[in-house]
């Protein structure tokens, strides 16, 4: 074997799906079941209570894991445009009362600071939403006083990030739909595109048409910095780092991409510190043996609807895999997806103020990358593995 190999080769179908005895490529690429589960709630009244309401504020009560940072990327992506305020904080804060209205969300029912938060809203006539499994402490808390979006699609602890972005949109469609309500995604729609994005992604498709294996087999034996060119893709950046940690053993780091261009010079000039003399233009892996050096790569996760402008951004890093520092540009291909879920059958009557091909909303585009860059980590993993089960064997389910 070539010193580098994968232990795994990408294209091997079967072999992915027998070494995935954790069920990983499942979870990750269950992104559009949870946002289809959240939306059968709504479409089941869960959230009737809300219905009418003008609130105050909407303030985003996140437990550790993924809420925390799904109400960060909620809140980054809407900015200014949202019609009220949308305040993600760790704590209750102590102004809310009976013209707020407070999600709580997380993953551990025991919770305290969940509990505290739910049963101090709740005594203050904040109407309460509760985003987390209803058991234990925090079922004798709630006790029907609250509106509940429990899960009700089982995934691995650090896939759960669209769950809890679908949970944020659903209320803020609730309660502010002349503003909010616009700029947020439809839920059963999103749901559509992140299957689509999943099957695209999925095990039984080539490399060279798989952008999540693409993904992963750039990332395979690099130095990874991962970065966004917005507030909300630097948001998205940071959960990919936390994914690549706890699904791959991957270490990597987010920063804002300004940061990334000021460290370029820096991260090239301790690269060849390890290896002065080494060229990696006339590098041949197969005749040379192993890159003496741990070249980096920056994937710049990006919602920019003017993707040239997105590309000029990263030029200093160059390109082509060549040099010790390079970029790659990670954005959504949503006319592909979208096409792929037209029937061509039905005519498609003319919309004013078509949004240009591959644009889409930046919740949208997000959201397809976190799926395609959740499922990109399960890769690597699996491409490193040697088929020896962890400890959630097959809590997820067979195969892909």
């Amino acid at each position: 074997m070539i010193a580098g190999t994968p232990v795994l080769d990408l294209d091997d179908a079967a072999s992915l799906e027998a070494a995935d005895t954790g069920g990983a490529l499942r979870s990750a690429a269950s992104g559009g079941a949870q946002v289809r589960a959240t939306a059968a709630a709504i479409g089941e009244d869960a959230l009737a209570r809300l219905a009418g309401l003008r609130p105050r504020s909407v303030v985003l009560v996140s437990g550790a894991g993924r809420a925390t940072r799904a109400a960060s990327l909620l809140v980054a992506a809407l900015g200014d445009r949202a019609g009220l305020p949308v305040v993600p904080v760790a704590a209750l804060p102590p102004w809310v009362g009976p013209l707020d209205v407070v999600l709580v969300s997380g993953d551990d029912a025991g919770d305290p600071r969940l509990l505290d938060a739910v049963d101090r809203a709740l005594r203050r006539g904040a109407e309460v939403v509760v985003a987390a499994p209803i058991e234990g402490p925090l079922r004798a808390v709630t006790a029907g006083r609250a509106a509940v979006l429990a899960p009700r699609v089982q995934v691995l602890d650090h896939n759960r990030l669209l769950r809890y972005l679908a949970v944020g949109i659903a209320v803020l469609q609730a309660v502010d739909p002349t503003r909010s309500g616009t700029f947020v995604p439809d839920l059963t729609e999103l749901a559509d595109v992140l299957d689509a994005e999943a099957l695209r992604a999925g095990p039984t498709n080539e490399m060279f048409r798989n952008p999540a294996k693409t993904l992963a087999a750039r990332m395979h034996q690099r130095g990874i910095v991962l970065t966004g060119d917005s507030p909300a893709a630097t948001q998205l950046a940071e959960h990919v780092a936390e994914v690549l940690l706890q699904s791959a053993g991957r270490v990597s780091t987010a920063v804002e991409l300004a940061e990334a261009v000021a460290a370029r010079s820096r991260m090239v000039e301790a690269a060849g510190e390890s290896a002065p003399g080494f060229d990696p233009l006339f590098h041949d892996e197969e005749l040379d043996g192993p890159v003496p050096v741990e070249r980096i790569r920056v994937f710049v996760v990006s919602a920019d609807a003017d993707q040239a402008a997105a590309r000029r951004r990263i030029a200093v890093f160059g390109g082509g895999g060549s040099s010790l520092v390079d970029a790659d540009l990670v954005n959504a291909e949503l006319d592909l997806l979208h096409t792929g879920l037209v029937d061509p059958s039905v005519p498609v009557p003319p919309r004013q103020e078509e949004p240009a091909p591959g644009t889409g909303g930046e919740l949208e585009q997000l959201a397809v990358l976190a799926v395609r860059l959740e499922m990109a980590a399960a890769y690597l993993r699996l491409i490193g593995t040697r088929g020896i089960a962890t400890d959630n064997q097959g809590q997820f389910g067979g195969n892909y």
